[in-house]
């Protein structure tokens, strides 16, 4: 019995801003129909939170080192497991992380010198955290509260 995320109260999903819901709603179609607590798209999700930490964390430290190359590659990671799972402001903070580290401009367009783009990636690093954080509550909040499980409690 698949469920499609359109059809909850559209509060819940504070106006769309958290996720892209096609991406998501493809994830959830993934989930076999019969199985209630979602459970493939779930280790898929919570897989990603921990994917998530650990790649801001090497990000904070490419940062203090200034490695540009290395910030590209790990925006350019999170942001591929951010489109996967439909965390669309953290896949598009991932991107300008991933332009700058190219000393591109944040959107790729134009370029910009090394020190402005560590004060952007700083910027950026930080609203992809916040994002994130908003996210990862929303998806624990979705899969908790399964019907299956309110059942059981």
């Amino acid at each position: 019995m698949s469920m499609d995320i359109n059809a909850q109260n559209e509060d819940d999903l504070l106006d769309n801003e958290i996720l892209d819901l096609d991406a998501f709603n493809q994830l959830l179609s993934m989930d076999d129909e019969n199985d209630e607590e979602y459970e493939f798209s779930r280790d898929i999700v919570y897989n990603y939170f921990e994917q998530a930490i650990t790649t801001f964390a090497d990000m904070d430290k490419a940062l203090q080192a200034k490695d540009l190359a290395k910030l590209s590659s790990l925006g350019h990671f999170l942001k591929g497991s951010s489109a996967t799972i439909g965390v669309k402001k953290v896949q598009e903070c991932c991107r300008h992380i991933q332009c700058l580290g190219k000393l591109q401009g944040a959107n790729g367009e134009g370029s910009v010198d090394e020190n402005s783009a560590l004060e952007l990636i700083e910027a950026e690093l930080k609203s992809g955290k916040l994002e994130y954080k908003k996210a990862e509550e929303f998806l624990r909040f979705f899969y908790e509260s399964d019907p299956a499980e309110d059942e059981e409690a």
